[in-house]
Order: C-alpha cells, then sequence, then structure tokens
C-alpha cells in the first residue's frame, strides 16, 4: 500500500484509464429513412429523442429521385442503414413515405438481419392514386424519378407487388392536407399525398392517426411520442394518442 502511495497521481489516473473499458455504444439501432424528395433533414427532430432513451440512430440520406426502388431499398436500408449500425444486437426502423417501401421490399425479397420493430409514418402501403392520376403531367416524373412512377396503385406498383409484412410493424398515418388538388385524386380521409386506408397492411401490429399532413406529420411532438412507444412496447399508446 505504502509503495502504491508513492506513485504519482497523475500515472494512477493514466492506469485507471487504461484498464477501464470504454462506455459501451447503444445495444439497439434505430435507422431513419426520409420519403421520395426528401432529404435527411426532414427526420431530424426524431434524432434527439431517440438518443435520450438509449439508442444508436443512424440518419440515413439517399438519393430517392434517382433510381427505382429496386436499387434505392438495399441501398438505403442496407449500404447506409444497417452497416452504419455499431455492432447492434437489434436494427428498428422509423420511416416516412417512401421509406416504408424500401423496408418492407428490402425484408421480402433480401431480408434484414437482426431485424427488430418498424414503425411507418404515412407510407404508401397500398400506392396513391396521386401516381394514378398525374404520371403522364409534364414534369411528374423529373421531380418524382423513377421511384415515384412506382407509387401507384396499377399493375405496375410495387407496394401492390409486395406482400404481407412479416415483422413487428407500427403504422402512422395522417388526416389532414395542405394540397386540395392532390386530395381531390384521393379516397377521403388522406394526407394530401396518401389516403388513411392506403397506409395500411396485412399483417401490422398496430395502427393510429393523427390529424397532420404527410409533409410534416414526423415533426409532430405526439407523432414522436408515439414512435418511442411503439419502439419499446411494440404497440401504441392509443390512450394518450
Amino acid at each position: 500500500m505504502k509503495a502504491l502511495l508513492k506513485i504519482p497521481r497523475c500515472l494512477l489516473w493514466l492506469v485507471l484509464l487504461l484498464v477501464t473499458p470504454a462506455t459501451a455504444v447503444a445495444s439497439e439501432c434505430v435507422v431513419l429513412i426520409h420519403g421520395l424528395a426528401r432529404t435527411a433533414s426532414a427526420m431530424k427532430p426524431l434524432i434527439k429523442p431517440l438518443e435520450n432513451k438509449g439508442y444508436q440512430v443512424v440518419n440515413v440520406d439517399y438519393p430517392s429521385r434517382k433510381h427505382p426502388i429496386e436499387t434505392l431499398a438495399p441501398m438505403a436500408v442496407e449500404t447506409l442503414g444497417v452497416l452504419r449500425c455499431d455492432n447492434p444486437e437489434k436494427v428498428h426502423f422509423v420511416t416516412h413515405s417512401l421509406g416504408g417501401i424500401l423496408v418492407r421490399y428490402q425484408a421480402e425479397k433480401v431480408g434484414i438481419e437482426d431485424l427488430g420493430r418498424v414503425v411507418m409514418i404515412a407510407p404508401p402501403n397500398q400506392g396513391s392514386e396521386v401516381v394514378d392520376h398525374l404520371r403522364d403531367v409534364p414534369g411528374f416524373s423529373v421531380f418524382n424519378g423513377p421511384a415515384g412512377l412506382q407509387l401507384g396503385t396499377d399493375s405496375n406498383s410495387i407496394p401492390k407487388q409486395l406482400g404481407a409484412v412479416d415483422f413487428s410493424l407500427g403504422v402512422i398515418a395522417g388526416t389532414d392536407t395542405i394540397n386540395p388538388i392532390l386530395s381531390q385524386y384521393l379516397p377521403n380521409p388522406d394526407d394530401g399525398k396518401v389516403s388513411l386506408e392506403s397506409t395500411q397492411v396485412d399483417g401490422m401490429d398496430d395502427f393510429i392517426v393523427f390529424p397532420h399532413t404527410h409533409t410534416f406529420i414526423m415533426r409532430s411532438k405526439a407523432v414522436i411520442a408515439q414512435v418511442l412507444y411503439f419502439l419499446q412496447q411494440g404497440k401504441f399508446n392509443h390512450e394518450s394518442g
């Protein structure tokens, strides 16, 4: 003990630093995937609340307007998503709009390793009639890209070609719109881009609705609270919703 006391204090701190393990990273990762013609900034409001709950967070930024869904799905879900998580035990997903279809496509066609729970916000799970009506309008394909043309409800619809989900899924839908022109093409209620009915998919575990628009629904504090609740409980808190 006396010999130990003679060691300079700075050396003791160095020894403790070397033998003490680094703080472990969160064992569960949440991958955020934005929607069509958006960027990762659209999902930023979710980052801090998720990190405060102890999750690793990977906010994916992918070129949604440049490629078809068949290319975007492995890019966004796997390359820019799962592979950026740090040795997770579980990988969860929170998506907006097209992001949900990318997860469904990748899960069905390839599989997602260590897949946990998924929350889809305003997903076009049955496609959108907006695409059916506007696909031939000049400029539509330029703005929405190849993936946008695959989100209709006809025989070329990728969402319509996918089967029921076989993973833990909660869907959050909106019923308000700031675009009455697009809403006229949709069965009501709708969020301005997708009808309430079209957000749903066979196999989902839970479903909840908020009076928000497609464009801004992911910014809602109430929606974010439900995202956190589902990731932890596997269901939504309908009493507070």
